[in-house]
Parts: structure tokens; sequence; C-alpha cells
């Protein structure tokens, strides 16, 4: 399932997703609609810019993209439904996303156990009833990296997990084309409350 992963790119830029959660996040994004969605990793945004166009074209939406390096492609600042952010999650304001009523956040950081964790801890307040905390690439414990990465997502997840009963793990997403058949391993959470 990963092979070639690392060489996608939309629109001529670099966007290291799995096939299977670009057709997951097209199917989200309709379903919840939300007015913000928050990227945590930006990386050369090729995922920022496929978002930001699936917003355009459902007419809903704009994206705050957060990363502690300036990267990304050029193309970004000149889109319409993009805000970037260049000094980490750790200093974004959250009340710039205050005024949003429907908003989903997507964590793809470090994925180092200890940072998404703080990650989720920060940002989870802001998402929706309804809408999605997204912890992407829960993956790289399958792959045997969790010793790299401190114990990695999947940890981080746990342990949120049992101090937000308000979220649980849509396993409609992460078993919508098999058992966990995405880089987001357990990591499609839903806020229930």
């Amino acid at each position: 399932m990963c092979k070639g992963h690392h060489k996608v790119t939309y629109k001529g830029v670099k966007a290291i997703r799995s096939p299977f959660d670009y057709l997951i996040y097209q199917m989200i994004l309709w379903e919840v609609k939300p007015d913000l969605v928050i990227e945590i990793g930006t990386n050369t945004g090729g995922g920022a810019l496929y978002l930001a166009d699936l917003m355009e074209t459902f007419g809903f939406g704009q994206l705050h993209s957060i990363d502690i390096i300036k990267q990304s492609d050029p193309s970004l600042e000149r889109h319409p439904r993009i805000k970037l952010f260049y000094e980490g999650w750790e200093k974004y304001d959250i009340d710039e996303a205050r005024g949003f009523s429907k908003i989903l956040v997507i964590e793809d950081a470090s994925h180092v156990y200890e940072d998404t964790l703080n990650a989720l801890n920060k940002f989870s307040e802001l998402v929706s009833s309804g809408s999605y905390l997204i912890v992407e690439d829960g993956i790289i414990n399958e792959l045997g990296m969790e010793k790299e990465y401190r114990g990695g997502p999947l940890k981080a997840i746990r342990e949120f997990l049992t101090n937000h009963p308000d979220y649980i793990v849509d396993r409609k997403w992460c078993d919508f084309f098999g058992i966990n058949a995405t880089f987001n391993v357990n990591g499609f959470l839903k806020r229930v409350d």
C-alpha cells in the first residue's frame, strides 16, 4: 500500500498521502462541510492545494495550513481559500479560528508521540461536534517505526482518547477500503458531544 506514495503530486506539487486517503478526505469534506480546515503540517503543499481546490469546487470553506518553515509551493500563497502560517502549530493563535462555525483539523506534523499528543490537546477544542480531528500517518507504527517516533501517532491517539470521551475512532472511514486500509490508522477521530 505504500509503494510510490512519496512520488504523488497534485498540480505538480508533492502531495504525500495515500490515494485511499485522498478519496476519504473528499467524502468527509462533503459530509461535514466545514467552513474551516486547519492542516498542521504543510510540507510542500500539494495536500493543501488539493483540499482547497475541493472546497472551491464544493463552494465552501477556508484552509489554514501550518508549518514550521516556509517550504511550500508559491501557488499556495495565491490560492483564495488558503492562509499560511509558518511559526509552527505551537504559535498558531487559536483565535484565528474563533469566527468559524464548523471546524475540521488534520494533524500531520512531526508524528512524534509527544508533539502529536500536544497538538491534539490544543486543537481538539476547536473541532465542531460531528466533525473530525484527523491524525495522519499512524501507519508508521504498523511499519515498525514507532521507536523512531517515540511511540508515534497511535500512542498519542490512545492517550488522547482516554482523556477525551467526546471523541471516538470512526470505523466508517478507517475501514472504508478494508480494515485500516489508510495511512491514518485509527486516525479518523470524530467529535460526538
